[in-house]
């Protein structure tokens, strides 16, 4: 058994360790896209089949039936028009209203951990900024590599999102451009994250972390004797585990 907080401790202080947080089920519990959907079938902005569509989608790319581009698109579809201020300032409120109770609790103190080290610490996310803002405003973290929706000269939504699309092999380059714009050395760096679509980064760091792992990144963690953390939103518990190493990673 091992500590994320004792690891973090004893790795080398300053802003060339960089610390790569996923957002949907690494810092909160669920999706936090749901939320906003949700505001939007019980305000009448949308009808039955708008919510379920989402949630299908949501289950669809979670359990690996749908690629990701078309869940995002999907979603700036269902938005467009509607003034991307008017969307940040809901998100917000959405987010003290029904996603801050969400958060993992020992999550937030391993964010913490890693910036009273002094490490660069952002929020590597395939969320939109409408959902992932308000979190890392909430934890301090001053950093976020996530997607974007399109947008006209009036600040409106055209219904795309502004590509490269961050996800999978995309959000590791992501990564390391920004590693390498900010001296991140990434041998001594640090990710969580809860998918096999994270598996290009958490390869690219020395110190991988798998965070309520679905099964596929739970395998792969256990293969590669990567730490596992299991937490949960309702109490500060925790379980850090570290599976067999059977091969290299």
């Amino acid at each position: 058994m091992s500590d994320p907080l004792a690891a973090i401790a004893a790795s080398p202080p300053g802003p060339r360790v960089g610390a790569f947080f996923d957002l949907d089920g690494t810092l909160v519990r669920g999706f936090t896209a749901t939320a906003h959907a949700g505001h939007r079938f019980r305000n009448g902005q949308s009808g039955f089949g708008e919510l379920t569509g989402i949630l299908e989608a949501s289950v669809r790319y979670k359990v690996g039936r749908m690629e990701f581009a078309r869940l995002l698109q999907r979603a700036a579809g269902y938005l467009a028009g509607d003034s991307l201020d008017d969307l940040e300032a809901l998100g917000e409120t959405l987010f003290n209203e029904r996603i801050i109770g969400r958060l993992f609790p020992l999550m937030t103190k391993v964010v913490a951990a890693h910036q009273e080290r002094g490490h660069t610490v952002a929020m590597s996310s395939s969320a939109l900024t409408i959902h992932a803002g308000p979190v890392a405003r909430h934890l301090g973290i001053g950093h976020m590599l996530c997607n974007h929706f399109a947008t006209d000269d009036a600040g409106r939504l055209t219904g795309d999102i502004a590509r490269p699309i961050i996800w999978g092999r995309n959000k590791a380059r992501a990564v390391a451009d920004f590693s390498a714009a900010n001296d991140i050395e990434l041998a001594q760096s640090f990710c969580y994250a809860d998918g096999t679509e994270d598996l290009p980064v958490l390869d690219s760091v020395g110190h991988p972390n798998a965070v309520n792992p679905r099964p596929g990144l739970a395998a792969a963690a256990a293969r590669n004797g990567w730490p596992i953390l299991r937490v949960s939103s309702d109490e500060d518990r925790r379980w850090w585990s570290r599976g067999p190493r059977s091969g290299s990673r």
